[in-house]
């Protein structure tokens, strides 16, 4: 059985995805470590997307394997930020649900085909 989200699907929701982690905390009004930990995220996740090897990277340096690999530890770090840095309501929620997501994209991954050799 091949994934649902294949790498052009995950290259188009990356940039608006690390938008969203920049914006939110601003509009859920956060504060502290559940504000910076989103915002940092979502620069980094920019940088990431910029610079990886798939349809809407700019500067295509990095593997789109590393960067699938960088987000499956993003989304595990999410699901287990609340329970570690203490967060709660809204805070703890925002942070399982994107890391509940995250898992689920990376792990429901369509493996690229590999190029078959013309004859």
């Amino acid at each position: 059985m091949s994934g649902l989200f294949t790498q052009k699907f995950h290259a188009y929701i990356d940039y608006p995805v690390a938008l969203g982690l920049i914006v939110m905390p601003y509009l859920f009004g956060f504060e502290g470590v559940a504000f910076g930990l989103s915002v940092l995220t979502g620069f980094a996740a920019l940088a990431l997307t910029l610079l990886t090897d798939h349809e809407t990277g700019v500067i295509k340096v990095l593997p789109y394997k590393l960067h699938l690999a960088v987000d499956g530890l993003v989304g595990a770090a999410f699901v287990v930020a609340p329970f570690v840095l203490g967060l709660s309501g809204l805070a703890m929620a925002y942070y399982l649900v994107l890391g509940v997501t995250v898992l689920a994209v990376v792990g429901l991954h369509r493996p690229t085909q590999a190029a078959v050799p013309a004859e």
